[in-house]
């Protein structure tokens, strides 16, 4: 789909439509508030949109063939949307939805899997270990080296990271981690800028260089914080263009369509890693895709309108 140029001109075209939001993942605040601004959004240009809150909801709906496609903004596993569950049950159904379908949904929630299939393809990522619960953190850390990342290998939003820069903080960042199902990503910290790509259809959006007042862009940076400063594009000339192409690469090996937002550092001497894609990206005021978007001058009512034509494949 290009960027540029909508498909469907008629808000009746895309039928009755479900904006699906809430759920029971750990995102569950961040997707409700992705959820109303979508709704909003579609309403304001004629579109027929109800909410639906959570998977169980949704089935119930599913059953009534009350909806002709769905606007997935669901976030997260479990009880969110970004799992493959969800799409495996509207497939089922026969319904048409935003994102990812099961395999590109799956894989991506799944930050380790990912990892595997581009080093695979020899696309740049940090290293990395993959931790059970019985293993031993220190002498994975150590054997990694200082500093690190710990992360639940399957949640978004930066929920249960930490970065580690002495032996004497692993404890602690490990039980933040564990405090999400799982295994644990213990990741190599690249120290540098922070980067993110939204990815419509088949192109990318600039990028968007993520500078928070803290130093860190956790979770109250993201979704809190008014002080964290954006700047889009992140880069210019070829640097630029390396990394979109770069996310666009990334974004189809992990089997992903539709919409997206591919997260990338790039280190001291200009290197780019791969660090995860988002399928259901959040949609709150302080949300990147949006803001990519409007730096090529498409607004909120439009991207969601956009985003919506995907789901015709």
């Amino acid at each position: 789909m290009s960027t540029t140029k909508p498909r469907i001109t008629d808000p009746l075209g895309f039928g009755r439509v479900a904006v699906l939001m809430g759920g029971t993942s750990s995102e569950r605040e961040v997707s409700l508030d992705s959820g109303r601004n979508v709704l909003d959004g579609l309403k304001r240009r004629g579109i027929q949109a109800e909410a639906v809150d959570g998977i169980p909801a949704l089935l119930t709906a599913l059953v009534d063939r009350r909806f002709d496609r769905v606007f997935n903004i669901l976030h997260g596993q479990r009880g969110g949307g970004e799992d493959g569950v969800v799409q495996g049950l509207l497939e089922a159904f026969g319904v048409p939805y935003t994102g990812s379908n099961v395999l590109g949904s799956a894989l991506s929630m799944d930050k380790i899997r990912t990892k595997q299939v581009w080093l695979s393809l020899g696309l740049p990522t940090p290293r990395y270990a993959r931790l059970e619960p019985s293993d031993d953190v220190g002498a994975a850390a150590r054997r990694l080296g200082l500093p690190v990342v710990i992360k639940p290998a399957s949640e978004g939003s930066s929920v249960g990271v930490s970065r580690v820069f002495s032996d004497k903080e692993l404890p602690e960042a490990v039980a933040v981690a564990r405090r999400y199902p799982g295994e644990l990503l213990l990741e190599q910290l690249i120290e540098g800028d922070e980067y993110t790509v939204a990815v419509l259809g088949d192109q990318a959006l600039p990028s968007i260089r993520i500078v928070p007042a803290a130093g860190y862009y956790d979770y109250h940076a993201k979704y809190v914080a008014e002080s964290t400063e954006y700047v889009c594009p992140g880069l210019e000339g070829p640097p630029e263009r390396e990394m979109r192409d770069l996310a666009v690469r990334a974004f189809r090996a992990a089997g992903c369509s539709g919409w997206g937002r591919v997260d990338v550092m790039r280190d001291r001497e200009g290197s780019n890693f791969l660090l995860e894609v988002n399928t259901s990206p959040g949609m709150t005021s302080h949300s990147l895709v949006p803001k990519a978007a409007r730096a090529v001058g498409i607004e909120f009512d439009d991207l969601v309108w956009r985003i919506l034509e995907t789901s015709f494949g």
